[in-house]
């Protein structure tokens, strides 16, 4: 089963692309797409999905909320990196660079001396949109040669943001500017293009890796990882009870916008369902208080050569099961309570739980599980599978708690 997750990573440089991959999966299943702009009906109460952008939202059985609630499971379709800025060509001496801006909180060293190609969606004048991914690399961000930098190893790399993260992709006078370039990818004339988003991605596929073929070694492991299990379980539940997924954009930059987990999307489809149900406002709310919503996202796996970053009595460790977050700063959502159905699901899918909760002396990260809590007032359990070099352009996990998640993830639907 794990080589289906090497195949979805490889397929989804980007959110859009995640986005695309499920809604193909979905209408597969028999999962039709619901327009944001038209009305729900009860046809639609059986199951359907919206999207917007690199956010999508699929249910089933949604018939049944009133009288029990929905269970939710929750993951973000972004991942830390450089993205092209608008008008990026520059040119420093005979090196013709493109201009990026960083995304969120990527290790930036780890972008250097890579493969890497350019991904993204190209929106046409009359609407569309163009999803493309360069099938070459095409760009490159050397690193200063130790010679011209003797004390690097013992002082540390330090980048300068804007200096140094310029990627170098051709040398010939006769280049063709970016957008030029943008338009062969997607076929079109650069005339015909309005808008465009891009981003520079690895172009080494995941990869099975370890002595004993133990670990996954990938990009944006974080958190496509958590996606893929969801929308499995998703797929694979024969249950008539109500169960959602809510992949949110824009995690790794706060999840304020309207595609976030900070924006009211979740919140109206659950609303327009409710509606369609016939539900007044006050069943509605009463069905929120029913509901319960897993917030899945990588935790940090003990690093064997930084032990001391770790709290090693809450320190989870690869290929011993699925990890529940806590933080009493509310950095994630995991109260006693909210924890109970995952304990339960966890029993009868044979999935082990591990904990996590970070040193008193180092901040811990923060998921969309506190801000789904917040905005909608669901029980919300933050959970996740232990990896390491989180943010890395490469990072790794293994390849036994995925396959767990989607165990865990499939008896929380199945409320079995």
């Amino acid at each position: 089963m794990i080589n289906t997750f090497l195949e979805h990573i490889d397929a989804c440089p980007t959110a859009h692309h995640v986005v695309d991959r499920a809604s193909s999966f979905l209408r597969q299943s028999g999962i039709n797409q619901v327009a944001l702009d038209s009305g729900f009906t009860t046809e639609h109460l059986r199951s359907g999905f919206v999207s917007s952008g690199g956010t999508i939202i699929a249910w089933k059985n949604a018939h049944s909320i009133a009288g029990n609630g929905i269970r939710i499971v929750g993951a973000h379709t972004d991942s830390p990196g450089l993205h092209i800025k608008p008008n990026p060509d520059t040119r420093t001496l005979n090196w013709h660079q493109l201009q990026v801006e960083v995304y969120g909180g990527p290790l930036l060293n780890s972008w250097l001396d890579r493969d890497l190609g350019i991904a993204g969606h190209v929106v046409l004048r009359d609407g569309s949109t163009s999803l493309f991914a360069s099938q070459l690399p095409v760009a490159r961000i050397p690193q200063l040669a130790i010679h011209l930098d003797r004390e690097v190893n013992d002082k540390g790399l330090i980048l300068n943001r804007h200096q140094h993260l310029s990627p170098i992709w051709a040398t010939t006078a006769l280049s063709v500017p970016f957008e030029s370039w943008l338009a062969q990818q997607v076929s079109v004339s650069a005339s015909q293009i309005a808008s465009w988003s891009a981003q520079l991605v690895d172009t080494q596929k995941a990869q099975i890796i370890g002595r004993d073929s133990e670990f996954v070694a990938s990009s944006r492991i974080d958190n496509q990882i958590s996606c893929w299990a969801a929308l499995s379980a998703l797929l694979g539940v024969d249950s008539d009870q109500p169960m959602m997924i809510a992949l949110f954009d824009h995690e790794e930059v706060g999840s304020q916008s309207s595609q976030g987990a900070g924006g009211p999307m979740l919140e109206h489809v659950l609303e327009r369902l409710s509606v369609a149900a016939g539900s007044s406002r006050s069943d509605y709310l009463v069905s929120l208080q029913k509901s319960h919503c897993v917030s899945a996202d990588n935790a940090h796996a003990v690093h064997p050569n930084y032990v001391d970053r770790h709290e090693l009595n809450n320190a989870p460790l690869i290929n011993e099961g699925v990890v529940v977050k806590t933080n009493v700063s509310q950095r994630y959502a995991t109260s006693p309570q909210s924890l109970v159905p995952i304990v339960h699901a966890a029993a009868t899918a044979g999935v082990n739980l591990q904990t996590f909760s970070s040193r008193n002396n180092i901040a811990c990260g923060s998921t969309i599980g506190p801000i789904t809590a917040t905005r909608i007032g669901i029980e919300t359990v933050d959970i996740g599978v232990p990896q390491l070099s989180m943010h890395s352009i490469r990072e790794m996990c293994g390849t036994k708690d995925p396959v767990d998640l989607v165990a865990l993830l499939s008896a929380y639907f199945s409320r079995s």
